[in-house]
């Protein structure tokens, strides 16, 4: 127990230290918003208008049928904001290859890039199969630099099934609730040394389930899943059900970044649906799970319950692309000073709060932009195979 103890207090130091180190790093600037993001890339785009004008652009080069599904949220002037769905091939498909991106707004960097990349060089689409790109999911959260919608909800959490109650939280949630939505910022942030004696003391899976899984009683928390479905998405579960409800076999892949090794992929799944992915799509492929080792983590009210369930006459795979860009402590780290800028100090909403949210998940990394659409490409087609053998 003495040794214990003694490697506790040990490993608590380290932990403190590279901490210190951090915090000296992020006073010093290293860690500052880098202003004008530095990937030169036709496919990447500085802004959600500068996307979205790239992606009708690009879908009706190509042919596409698009349908744009209007927001009454605004952008920061007045603007509109919509999703965009360019749809190629049948109009009454028996096999669909769904893509998407921007469901976590800020996150829509890297998903509407590969999707111009897509746009750039489509394959041939057989007579019976639609390819359907839904693009930026939560253009709220991209244009304002937010995870989070107009109404503060992570709408990856706010697809609850019919009946199902807005309400409830994670055990642990109210305890750690003052650590992740402060009121106010301490002149000197300890964040990490927090965050990294809570994992040492009650694991990473338990804090994951508290943290991440998903809360509906506290609107200005983190993670909130909402007092009822969204505008946004129930615009894109109507159009689903309305135009995809005729499908045999749909096969969706959605995009994200965060979690995960710098510039790689992992590629997210049921855990049913995982012993027969991963030997088609190779060992990227993780179960969604609150083990230790994994990137993803179990969630409620997730876009990967809501497809299949809408699309009940089909047999659909769901698969979520993970890009890794920093570590989760600073992914929860960025979350937790852009919610507090967002609630409580108006002045910073269009500062350093955002910029460094924006640079976590969209790293100024041409490396980083390279792999991802490389991957993004990679997983596409394979899918695509997957979906037209069958």
């Amino acid at each position: 127990m003495a040794n214990l103890k003694r490697l506790r207090r040990w490993v608590l130091a380290v932990l403190i230290l590279n901490a210190i180190g951090a915090l000296i790093l992020w006073m010093t600037g290293s860690f500052a918003s880098s202003g004008d993001l530095m990937i030169e890339s036709p496919y990447f785009s500085r802004d959600y208008r500068t996307a979205r004008d790239r992606f009708r652009q690009a879908a009706e080069a190509k042919g596409a049928r698009l349908e744009s599904l209007l927001l009454t949220a605004r952008g920061p002037a007045g603007e509109d904001l919509t999703i965009d769905i360019a749809w190629f091939g049948t109009e009454s498909p028996r096999r669909v290859l769904l893509h998407s991106s921007g469901l976590h707004g800020v996150e829509a960097f890297a998903g509407s890039a590969i999707q111009l990349r897509l746009l750039e060089d489509l394959p041939a689409i057989p007579d019976d199969t639609a390819l359907v790109f839904a693009h930026v999911l939560n253009p709220f959260g991209m244009t304002w630099l937010r995870r989070f919608n107009e109404n503060n909800v992570d709408l990856n959490r706010n697809f609850l099934a019919s009946g199902e109650k807005y309400e409830g939280r994670p055990e642990g949630y109210v305890d750690l609730y003052d650590f992740l939505n402060p009121t106010s910022l301490p002149r000197i942030e300890t964040f990490t040394a927090k965050a990294a004696w809570l994992i040492l003391r009650h694991g990473r899976p338990t804090l994951e389930e508290a943290v991440v899984t998903g809360q509906y009683d506290y609107p200005e928390g983190l993670f909130f899943g909402g007092n009822e479905p969204e505008e946004g998405a129930a615009l894109y579960q109507d159009f689903l059900a309305r135009r995809l409800g005729g499908a045999e076999r749909v096969f969706a892949i959605d995009i994200h970044t965060g979690l995960g090794p710098f510039g790689e992929d992992t590629v997210l799944v049921s855990e049913e649906a995982h012993p027969r992915l991963r030997e088609l799509l190779g060992d990227r492929v993780e179960a969604f799970s609150t083990a230790a080792d994994n990137v993803a983590y179990r969630i409620r009210g997730g876009l990967h319950e809501m497809v299949p369930r809408v699309l009940e006459g089909a047999e659909v795979d769901f698969v979520g692309q993970e890009f890794g860009t920093y570590g989760s402590v600073r992914v929860l780290h960025s979350l937790r000073n852009e919610n507090f800028g967002y609630h409580h100090d108006r002045d910073a909403r269009e500062t350093a709060y955002k910029g460094h949210l924006r640079d976590t998940f969209y790293p100024d990394n041409e490396e980083w932009g390279r792999k991802v659409l490389a991957r993004g490409r990679e997983l596409f087609d394979s899918v695509l195979e997957i979906l037209v053998r069958n």
